[in-house]
């Protein structure tokens, strides 16, 4: 059985680049099962700072505005708190994670030093082998965060949309040093316990595939496959973001577009029908495209909004 998710953050409305990887991932379920598949909704919300509670409705009511159902409750992240908790002490305790003590700007410059070991890396190893005296000390000033103790180890897989892949795996960060437990631990904790076989995300995150694979095996965990679908970005080339206008199914409303018409635009772009077409006189829907999908046909570079997609910026809701 396929097991799905979609999980973005609540902490604005959908742009049309979440729209359409959330699109792909119901797709990749509805078209491998549909009538055993399970498709979930998951809210990542551990960064309470940044959640506004309007967008738990708003993120759900754009997905079905374009056809995209789930077949259970959503779940949040602020509910989960001790698997995470229960992950992280099953690394403490086998001694694959160790205390790191170091500001961001002290990562900085130690890998920015070309006579430090593994200079270069995302993080160069500094509390990696401190004794347990250093440790002792430096928690007298600092509350520490997490790192995984990888060994600079590759992992390699193929994503199904990517091809083949392989990363190299720094000591990354599995619990930060306020306490909140990092992404890239509760993705594959949470990814895990809901049975999800099935990883569809943006490609700006197929470099952490690597990292997850790593944390799977450390904790004893069958991984997913994986599918990474192109960024959407404005038509200047950065990553799409609300000050581009026109981004979410409102400003699109306000051009004058319907949800089934945003829907037809982001099917167009992936491959699966032309930018006029329509079913029995009306817009094709959702459920017409699941026949027709297939991770290996996706296109495997960016979509660059054209400039008459966007409103101007007094317009963007």
């Amino acid at each position: 059985m396929t097991v799905g998710r979609f999980a973005p953050s609540p902490t604005g409305r959908l742009h049309v680049g979440n729209l359409r990887t959330g699109l792909v991932a119901w797709l990749g379920v509805r078209s491998a099962a549909a009538e055993t598949g399970r498709f979930l909704l998951r809210f990542e919300d551990l960064d309470t700072a940044a959640v506004r509670d309007e967008h738990y409705g708003s993120q759900a009511d754009d997905l079905a505005a374009i056809g995209v159902d789930w077949d259970e409750p959503p779940i949040r992240q602020v509910d989960r708190g001790p698997l995470y908790d229960a992950a992280l002490h099953k690394l403490i305790a086998a001694e694959l994670v160790y205390p790191c003590f170091c500001s961001r700007r002290e990562i900085r410059e130690a890998a920015s030093a070309p006579n430090l070991p593994h200079a270069g890396h995302h993080y160069p190893g500094t509390c990696r082998d401190f004794s347990t005296a250093a440790r002792a000390e430096r928690a007298l000033t600092r509350d520490p965060a997490y790192r995984v103790r990888s060994g600079q180890v590759t992992r390699a897989f193929t994503d199904l949309v990517m091809g083949p892949a392989e990363f190299e795996v720094d000591d990354f960060v599995v619990k930060r040093n306020d306490g909140t437990p990092a992404y890239h631990l509760v993705v594959v904790v949470d990814d895990h316990e809901q049975g999800v076989t099935q990883v569809v995300r943006a490609d700006d995150l197929l470099e952490s595939t690597s990292r997850h694979l790593l944390l799977y095996e450390l904790l004893e965990l069958p991984p997913p496959v994986h599918a990474h679908v192109p960024l959407v970005l404005a038509p200047n080339g950065d990553r799409l973001a609300k000050r581009h206008g026109a981004v979410n199914l409102d400003d699109r409303a306000a051009k004058g577009e319907s949800p089934a018409e945003v829907l037809r635009f982001l099917a167009a772009s992936l491959g699966l029908c032309s930018d006029d077409e329509t079913v029995d006189g009306r817009p094709i829907g959702a459920a017409d495209l699941i026949d027709r999908f297939d991770f290996s046909t996706l296109p495997k570079k960016p979509l660059t909004l054209p400039e008459d997609f966007l409103v101007p910026a007094d317009r963007v809701t």
